[in-house]
């Protein structure tokens, strides 16, 4: 399948792991790129230091495309920056925060520029600000998300760039992929469904945690600070809520979370870690290798699209008179 994202990028599907802090590491990135979709390595609690390492790992693992997400913010920035470039990694990936450093840094060196944006004036923003593609990124998605539905988001953002628009929030399929396609988008991000994959270097019961869960088992936090989290409801989601509901202070809500993406992610606590998921958690059913996923997504797509004729081609079709 070819879109202006599978062309700019080197890809063959149009499928992009999403970059998720503790959890887009080099064999999970690896095994991506190597099924076809695009890996990107999560850069955001990494030292420098770190990067250039897990960049030379990815690059032993696969010889495919593959991109950084890091936050713009990051007080290190500029020798991330540094390291991206000399190793002409293929794509920069980030969200919040001013990108023109970014942009002015990375696109001289031919590097793609690929931010997730959550409304239609931010996605706007970033093509005049020169971005390459846009990720817009629904309310149903995990981890920071939109107040808008994907369903929503996606065409009235494709209505209103030139530039190609990736759909994320709520993708776990064929039928998905098909859906996001006919919204205008040209690729689709997952995360959630990527965190329960077999490369997915993740504790096993957190994937298995995930498995149980259902689509009502997710709450948006962070409402005070005004960053929007989408999280498994737990202990450490259910303290979260109350203290907003008590308007505690941002500053307390902010030192209730830190460290708890590594805390759920990396050590494995489903009670009191930060377990970003989307709602699409309620879809997933098995725990796939990478290219088993991508097969299957491309496959169900195709076949999806093929079913359909049904309801063009019969005398019923919606072009027909009643």
């Amino acid at each position: 399948m070819k879109t202006r994202v599978t062309e700019l990028l080197g890809i063959k599907y149009p499928i992009i792991q999403a970059g998720m802090a503790w959890v887009s590491f080099p064999p999970l990135v690896a095994a991506v790129s190597n099924a076809g979709g695009l890996g990107l390595l999560s850069a955001g609690p990494m030292t420098p230091e770190d990067v250039e390492t897990h960049i030379h790992q990815i690059k032993e693992l696969t010889d495919k495309p593959f991109g950084v997400n890091f936050l713009p913010d990051n007080p290190r920035l500029d020798e991330i920056l540094e390291i991206v470039v000399a190793e002409k990694v293929k794509v920069t990936s980030y969200g919040i925060g001013n990108p023109q450093k970014i942009i002015a840094k990375t696109k001289p060196a031919g590097i793609i520029n690929m931010p997730t944006m959550g409304s239609l004036r931010h996605a706007v923003k970033a093509e005049q600000d020169g971005a390459d593609m846009v990720i817009v990124q629904g309310t149903e998605a995990g981890g920071h998300c939109s107040f808008v539905s994907t369903s929503v988001l996606v065409p009235l953002v494709v209505d209103h760039v030139h530039i190609p628009v990736i759909a994320a929030g709520g993708f776990c399929d064929g039928r998905g992929l098909l859906a996001a396609l006919s919204w205008g988008a040209e690729a689709v991000s997952m995360g959630t469904r990527f965190i329960v994959t077999k490369e997915c270097p993740v504790p096993e019961n957190v994937k298995q945690y995930y498995l149980t869960a259902c689509e009502e088992d997710t709450v948006i936090t962070g409402h005070v600070t005004g960053i929007r989290c989408r999280v498994l409801r737990n202990k450490l989601a259910e303290a979260f809520l109350a203290l907003e509901e008590k308007n505690a202070p941002p500053r307390s809500i902010m030192e209730l979370g830190y460290g708890r993406f590594r805390r759920a992610f990396f050590e494995g606590d489903e009670v009191w870690g930060s377990l970003a998921a989307g709602q699409v958690i309620g879809r997933l059913r098995d725990i796939p290798t990478c290219q088993e996923l991508i097969e299957r997504v491309m496959a169900e797509a195709e076949d999806t699209f093929n079913s359909l004729g049904k309801y063009f081609n019969s005398p019923v079709g919606i072009h027909s008179k009643r």
